[in-house]
């Protein structure tokens, strides 16, 4: 969005700033199902230009009560107040209601307590769609979306991980079409997505089960000793995990999910040659941690 050019400051006199008390950050405490529909609802804010102060009149509630939802503070707000906000900045309520009904449930609160708070509105978007660009996007990509976060989570913890990234998706899609690379942009909303969902053991991510079986049906036939596969196998993973994050991407698309380079470069928005280095590097390292395979007699 285009801002009016201001005027140059007069040497000793401040900047301008915008009326009202800062919005201030989001809270420690604030989990990753709630910052999926906080941090679009605070960038739609943001963008706005409006004041708290301002806000606070159009939709009718008090600004501490505005200023603590931005921030996430507090008790986890009722659906009356994100939509009201969410209508008024111009946000489709529909992904935003789907977000804020699942982090409800991740908070621990009831299905009756999200029903109840859904009486109160009308969810005009309830059968509407998403941009057309965006349904496009999500028919070329879901499935290898899919495969990814298979990875890392179960089948429940992975849908419900692809539809949290498209809904994000959709609430953010101007955004996405205004950066570098939308493809970029929506992979690192899955990235994000997906990780929030994994265990970690020691900051790193752990693969999950379906990774492990794949890799377990690819060596079966080559080991004799299925405790020396389990053993490789778990050394290979955990040598994985330790890749940086771009590199960790690459050799699970390549290696696990059996993406093409081609495949690949298009799922993250990078070029080739990047998707070609990053490989050689991960590859390097993993050889490096990793002993190769004993031999008895003869036997390659």
């Amino acid at each position: 969005m285009t801002t009016p050019t201001e005027p140059p400051v007069p040497p000793g006199r401040p900047a301008p700033a915008r009326p009202g008390r800062k919005l201030g950050p989001v809270a420690d405490n604030v989990g990753s199902a709630h910052r999926a529909w906080l941090d679009p609802l605070r960038t739609a804010y943001l963008a706005s230009g409006l004041t708290l102060n301002e806000l606070s009149s159009r939709v009718r509630f008090a600004k501490s009560k505005i200023s603590e939802l931005l921030r996430g503070a507090g008790l986890y707000p009722r659906w009356e107040i994100v939509f009201r906000l969410a209508d008024e900045l111009g946000m489709p309520n529909w992904p935003l209601y789907r977000l804020w009904s699942q982090a409800a449930l991740e908070t621990h609160k009831s299905s009756e307590w999200i029903n109840g708070c859904i009486d109160r509105t009308t969810l005009t978007a309830s059968h509407a769609a998403p941009p057309l660009e965006h349904r496009a996007f999500r028919e070329l990509v879901e499935n290898d979306y899919m495969l990814y976060a298979q990875v890392f989570l179960d089948d429940d913890q992975r849908d419900i991980a692809v539809a949290d990234t498209f809904d994000r998706l959709w609430l953010t899609w101007n955004q996405a079409l205004a950066s570098h690379d939308t493809r970029r942009y929506a992979w690192n909303i899955l990235r994000t997505t997906v990780m929030a969902r994994t265990p970690h053991r020691d900051g790193r991510p752990e693969l999950g089960s379906a990774a492990f079986d794949t890799v377990a049906l690819q060596t079966l036939a080559t080991t004799a000793d299925p405790m020396d596969q389990l053993t490789e196998t778990l050394e290979l993973f955990t040598a994985i995990s330790r890749l940086p994050d771009r590199q960790l991407d690459v050799i699970v698309l390549r290696r696990l999910c059996g993406f093409p380079h081609e495949s690949v470069s298009a799922l993250l928005g990078t070029s080739l040659a990047t998707v070609r280095s990053d490989e050689r590097h991960a590859t390097r390292f993993l050889e490096s941690v990793i002993p190769p395979p004993t031999t008895e007699g003869n036997t390659p």
